[in-house]
């Protein structure tokens, strides 16, 4: 690393279009604080692998799912773990970076999840129910996404598709991580209205099983988010565990709140460009 102010490049796409959500402003306001201590050009996810020599790290953010450019993101990949790039996340994460196999494996393993199946022989595993969600192993963003009766199932679950039953839950909550510390909790109240979310207040129980989730993928730096729903029964299931490109909704933190994960952003990079 230089002996000047560290340099990263921040790899977004700014005119991504997501459902309830500007990845574009949060992106704008991020960068704007980083400024402070680093030196930062942004560049669209494209560019990222022939630019990316010229700076001391690499910050992916909001680049949109990889199933857009899925033979790019994977030469990126190859080509950082060739040559010893500094990629924040660091590319070694279990989770959605590395596709939704893990939600078949934390299921099987017997973890807190969704339960959820790939093939045919295995939906008798399910638990019974009017209707299913089945949805792209490598989809992102609910693309692909379906809900479907059970008789359509069998035809459908080759293994390029996830089958998880419709669990009817009463709110999704996020938990967000940098590194291993927990920073904030967020929920959408209205099942209906995802991206409508309040501050939550998680209980001991909660961080237990947020933490879990991070302790099991293993990474020693960078920006995690536990997606969860409350099941009828109280408990909560893991969604999804996103460790590649989480979207932070720092438009619902107060400005305290923005101001304490800036801060811990900062630290965290600092520690992940001096390691």
């Amino acid at each position: 690393m230089s002996a000047a102010r560290p340099r990263l490049l921040y790899v977004t796409d700014l005119a991504y279009q997501a459902r309830g959500r500007r990845y574009c402003d949060e992106d704008v306001f991020l960068t704007s604080r980083l400024r402070a201590e680093f030196d930062l050009a942004l560049c669209h996810p494209l560019d990222a692998a022939a630019l990316m020599q010229s700076f001391d790290g690499v910050v992916v953010r909001n680049s949109g799912p990889v199933l857009g450019y899925r033979k790019e993101y994977e030469a990126f990949r190859e080509r950082a773990l060739q040559d010893g790039v500094r990629v924040y996340n660091p590319l070694a994460g279990r989770a959605d970076m590395a596709g939704k196999q893990y939600l078949l494996d934390l299921s099987a393993a017997g973890h807190p999840v969704i339960p959820t199946v790939d093939r045919s022989e295995d939906l008798h595993l399910l638990p019974e129910a009017e209707r299913y969600v089945v949805k792209p192993k490598l989809g992102a963003d609910s693309i692909g996404l379906r809900i479907l009766p059970p008789d359509a199932l069998p035809a459908l679950a080759d293994g390029s598709v996830l089958v998880q039953p419709c669990v009817d839950f009463a709110y999704e909550v996020s938990f967000t991580y940098i590194d291993h510390d927990f920073q904030y909790a967020l929920y959408a109240p209205r099942p209906d209205r995802r991206w409508q979310l309040e501050p939550y207040r998680p209980t001991v129980r909660d961080l237990e099983f947020a933490r879990r989730f991070i302790d099991w993928n293993g990474l020693a730096h960078g920006i995690q988010r536990v997606d969860a729903c409350r099941a009828p029964d109280g408990e909560l299931l893991l969604v999804e565990l996103e460790d590649l490109n989480p979207y932070l909704s720092l438009d619902a933190l107060d400005e305290a709140g923005q101001d304490s994960f800036v801060a811990a952003t900062k630290r965290s990079l600092h520690r992940f460009l001096a390691g």
